[in-house]
């Protein structure tokens, strides 16, 4: 099989869809020309993350990524969450197949740049684990599409 009981799980049923108002912490990655685009909405109360969101829009393994890296850090530290590693997301996914690995790294992304977005809201500066690379044409962070 392609991929694992946990990825099907996941894609057919995943964790923390949705949107939260008034978040604490929004981050957005991806590219439309790569076709997966990745949106986290973080609450953070103190130094924990008590309720985390996403909406993606890709293939399976992306919204696969997406609901595991939530299931991940919810209930964390903020420190927790910015060690999350797309490797341990893919892992805890019992794997992923090589094509697809790049959506574990838009799920870590992701997770980063809603944190970025917090530590920026609350006037802070952004520690430099948070700060992405930006090379695509259209500004959007994407490590995928080179």
């Amino acid at each position: 099989m392609l991929y694992s009981d946990k990825v099907m799980d996941h894609f057919e049923h995943p964790r923390n869809v949705g949107e939260i108002e008034n978040a604490d912490g929004v981050g957005q990655v991806g590219n439309p020309k790569c076709g997966d685009i990745m949106k986290m909405y973080l609450k953070i109360d103190g130094d924990v993350i008590t309720d985390v969101k996403f909406k993606t829009f890709g293939c399976g393994s992306a919204i696969a990524t997406s609901s595991m890296a939530t299931e991940m850090i919810k209930g964390k530290t903020i420190g927790e969450a910015m060690n999350l590693t797309n490797a341990a997301v893919a892992e805890a996914l019992d794997g992923l197949p090589a094509y697809k690995m790049h959506c574990s790294v838009l799920a870590e992304e992701a997770i980063k740049a809603a944190l970025a977005d917090y530590y920026t809201k609350k006037g802070e500066p952004v520690p430099d684990s948070l700060k992405l690379p930006c090379d695509c044409e259209d500004g959007h962070c994407c490590s995928s599409c080179g």
